[in-house]
């Protein structure tokens, strides 16, 4: 029997107003939770209610993997398939997501695009089907809403319609929870960082050494939260100061975790009694077991002697090695011995220098972050300039020497970002003892 006309207007109009009630429930809870499988699951449940279709699924886009894979799907716990991953090159939710367009299928096997090996994998048969893309608010793809099955008939004008408006809260949704997910992670990043560089940092000297006859400082600040510079002093019996400045090659994490087997092993051989030569080359055998592929470390290894006044040392590809010479007025580069430690496996590291240090001289160690920190026309700070420094600056004591060269490559920089660590080591000889009295 047919119903009057204003009858169908009634009944269309209540219909109308439950669909709109139905979407703007879904609105609430995109704002209501940040569960994205409740927020999808949500949007799944109107989208088979509102549509009256036996299936719907929220297929999301892996872009570097350029597959859909299924983030929730309804029918899917009596299939015997747990998850539902394809290429976005193949099916009809694939071309959704390649061409942001529409489809609307009211006969699915009669399209060459539709892919049927999910149905011959689940037994289900699917008869008409409603595909619309996901995206963010830049309009880039996140993934494709498929629906399945109208019960009544083909999908018509008002499903696209509501299936769309759907396709749209889902999109944010999944934009929003990723946007949480890389802030949860960047959050746990930073605090496992942290830790890192706390526990970096402390490995350093935390105070500068006591050696009578010498002014010595040390200074560090890497380029990131971690990196893998470091310095160490290091008292050793006869009035002796070992003094180690070293860098691992990079900076970051990697070379954090390098840096402290490095120094934990230089602190150990240089503790032994076999000679400087023999602490080195011990290191440089101990490092090449442990050492990444295509890592390796400069090092410098120094022994200051207060009785004599004089610094041995052995430099394992660290330096340039300047000393100010007090009587003559200048600077000049003191050799290195050998390779980087963990360079080449066999090198050996002998003949250690012996250097007398008179009053006033200074012995300035500096990695490489110093002289090759750039300004913007990409010209590095260079030796020249440090050494030029040093000239004009040499009767400062260690720790104001080392903060004119750190203002020094700021200043040279005009703001450009440091991109390697910056490791120091300043070693004045001075008239009268900084140690204690005895």
């Amino acid at each position: 029997m047919t119903l009057p006309t204003d009858a169908v207007g009634v009944a269309a109009a209540l219909r109308c107003i439950a669909d709109l009630e139905r979407l703007l429930e879904v609105a609430r809870r995109l704002g209501a939770t940040v569960d994205l499988d409740e927020l999808l699951a949500s949007s799944v449940a109107a989208a088979t209610d509102l549509l009256g279709c036996e299936r719907a699924t929220v297929f999301l886009y892996d872009a570097a993997a350029d597959e859909l894979r299924s983030r929730v799907a309804t029918g899917i716990a009596d299939s015997p398939i747990s998850e539902i991953r394809f290429p976005a090159s193949r099916g009809i939710a694939g071309e959704v997501a390649r061409t942001g367009q529409l489809v609307n299928l009211p006969d699915a096997y009669a399209d060459p695009r539709f892919n049927p090996e999910f149905d011959r994998a689940s037994g289900f048969l699917t008869r008409s089907m409603l595909a619309v893309r996901l995206t963010d608010h830049g309009d880039a793809t996140v993934g494709v809403l498929q629906l399945l099955n109208k019960r009544t008939g083909p999908f018509d004008a008002r499903d696209e319609e509501i299936a769309g408006f759907l396709a749209n809260q889902a999109g944010v949704a999944i934009q929003r929870q990723q946007l949480l997910e890389h802030f949860a992670e960047k959050q746990k990043l930073q605090r496992d960082l942290n830790i890192a560089r706390t526990i970096q940092q402390g490995l350093l000297p935390h105070e500068q050494p006591l050696i009578s006859g010498f002014d010595v400082a040390g200074w560090n600040q890497p380029a990131e939260e971690t990196g893998g510079d470091f310095f160490d002093f290091l008292p050793l019996d006869d009035d002796r100061l070992a003094v180690v400045i070293a860098d691992v090659t990079g900076h970051g994490v990697g070379p954090a975790i390098v840096m402290a087997g490095a120094r934990a092993m230089i602190r150990g051989g240089l503790r032994g009694v076999s000679g400087l030569d023999r602490a080195v080359t011990d290191v440089h055998q101990l490092l090449c077991l442990d050492m990444p592929e295509g890592r390796f470390v400069t090092a410098f290894c120094g022994l200051l002697s207060a009785a004599a006044g004089t610094v041995e040392f052995m430099s394992a590809g660290q330096g340039p090695i300047l000393l100010y010479d007090a009587a003559k007025g200048d600077v000049s580069e003191l050799p290195a011995q050998g390779l980087p430690l963990a360079f080449f496996p066999e090198a050996v590291y002998e003949n250690p220098t012996r250097v007398e240090l008179a009053i006033g001289d200074v012995l300035v160690l500096l990695t490489d972050g110093f002289y090759e920190w750039e300004r913007a026309d990409g010209e590095s700070f260079g030796q020249e300039r440090v050494c030029e420094l040093i000239r004009r600056h040499h009767h400062l004591p260690a720790t104001d020497l080392i903060e004119v060269l750190f203002k020094a490559v700021v200043e040279f920089s005009a703001g450009g970002p440091q991109l390697d660590d910056l490791t120091a080591i300043i070693v004045r000889r001075t008239a009268t003892s900084n140690a204690p009295p005895a």
